[in-house]
């Protein structure tokens, strides 16, 4: 498999090993931001972290992931990709092991916002899928990529609860270091180089992404369909622990564990999504993905409130809303990625940095309507969530029809 600087360059398709190795690695590295998610608890009292301050554990790699993306993704449109990926793997590797040796709340605090500045690696892979795919394959090969991204996401936190649990919290830091090494190796030895066409400087690199922002309206309205969508995903796996473990429902640590691993079969969405895609069906699928998103928060209300009927419909609730987030970020990273290959780590920054901050938000209000409202409150503004986004979908109706490229 040979570079390439345009899609205008490939004569072959990616190979499925290919497409694999990227979906392994983007799972591997992604899963970083999520460990310690449900593991605040025993790192706050080993380190000394109050538990006003306990957020930081968290918060803290979301603040470095964030500024990975809008400092460091858009450097894939101008340095030699692969460099650039091996380069934030080994900050990441180095961050783990100081995590993993962590004894005080400084050493674990820096580290965390290393690991969340490094795990940017895996948005400049995402964009390999679509690189080095032709045209007609590229929904397909994005799908797949996506779908070992989104693995890593809801895998991450069963996890390292399991491990955790087992060997105590420091393992799972230890245990990803050693992936994390593995996989560099790996992707030295195998990962292609890309080499993006000279152009301007850092500094313009970074004023531009605004200029895209104002000038591509495809990059704005997916921005906003998924930044609203991935909120109420966001909300729901932050409070939906909370509600498993309440009297109502009962659930230990390793039935919680459990309920998300089964949660993860909605990752299926994404390669049928990138399908569909291919076969010009972006525009009607995307409106689906919002409106299930948005529906699947009213399935606990449909039901009797027993609890076997309530863990029933959760249970289903989190299948429907992992299917439409899945689906809705192939379909909306496909659309971005076809506008052109020069500019696809500037688009991706953008989109992601975008919709990381509708989790932030989502994460956020979590606890508080959790607390005020109990799952009732949530499962409301989980519904509401993704109507603004739907709304404006539906001015796209106007536009060119579904199967306009880009869409």
């Amino acid at each position: 498999m040979h570079a390439a600087t345009t899609d205008t360059a490939l004569h072959e398709d990616i190979p499925r090993w290919m497409v694999l190795l990227l979906a392994a690695a983007c799972g591997v590295i992604v899963a970083n931001l999520y460990y310690a998610q449900p593991l605040i608890g025993p790192i706050s009292q080993a380190t000394g972290i109050s538990p006003a301050a306990a957020g930081l554990i968290v918060t803290l790699t979301q603040i470095g992931y964030g500024l990975g993306l809008l400092f460091i993704v858009p450097m894939g449109d101008l340095f030699e990709n692969r460099r650039l990926v091996l380069i934030g793997l080994a900050l990441t590797c180095v961050a783990l092991v100081g995590a993993a040796l962590a004894d005080s709340a400084a050493q674990l605090l820096a580290c965390m916002a290393a690991i969340g500045l490094g795990s940017v690696g895996a948005q400049v892979l995402v964009p390999y899928a679509a690189h080095f795919s032709l045209p007609h394959t590229r929904g397909r090969a994005v799908g797949n990529v996506v779908s070992g991204l989104l693995l890593g996401i809801l895998l991450a936190r069963p996890f390292a609860s399991l491990i955790a649990g087992w060997f105590g919290w420091h393992a799972i830091f230890a245990i990803s270091a050693v992936l994390v090494a593995a996989l560099m190796a790996v992707l030295a030895r195998y990962l292609p180089r890309r080499h993006p066409p000279a152009g301007m400087h850092y500094g313009a690199l970074l004023a531009s992404m605004w200029t895209l922002v104002k000038v591509t309206p495809i990059l704005r309205r997916r921005s906003v369909y998924h930044a609203l969508l991935f909120a109420a995903f966001s909300m729901f796996w932050t409070a939906s622990p909370l509600w498993l473990a309440s009297p109502a429902l009962g659930l230990s640590q390793k039935g919680i564990a459990l309920f998300a691993l089964v949660g993860v079969m909605g990752v299926v969405a994404a390669p049928l999504a990138g399908r569909l895609a291919d076969h010009g069906w972006s525009r009607p699928a995307t409106g689906l993905a919002l409106v299930f998103g948005s529906l699947s928060f009213l399935l606990p209300h449909l039901g009797p409130a027993t609890r076997e009927w309530q863990l029933g419909l959760l249970l289903a609730t989190a299948l429907l809303l992992d299917c439409a987030v899945s689906a809705n970020l192939v379909l909306s990273q496909r659309a971005i990625y076809a506008l052109g290959a020069e500019i696809r780590g500037r688009l991706n920054g953008v989109f992601m940095a975008t919709f990381f901050g509708g989790a932030a938000v989502g994460s956020a209000l979590a606890g508080w309507i959790y607390v005020q409202a109990g799952w009732e409150g949530v499962s409301w503004l989980g519904f509401a969530f993704p109507l603004p986004a739907l709304l404006y979908y539906l001015t796209e109706l106007r536009g060119a029809p579904a199967s306009a490229p880009g869409h």
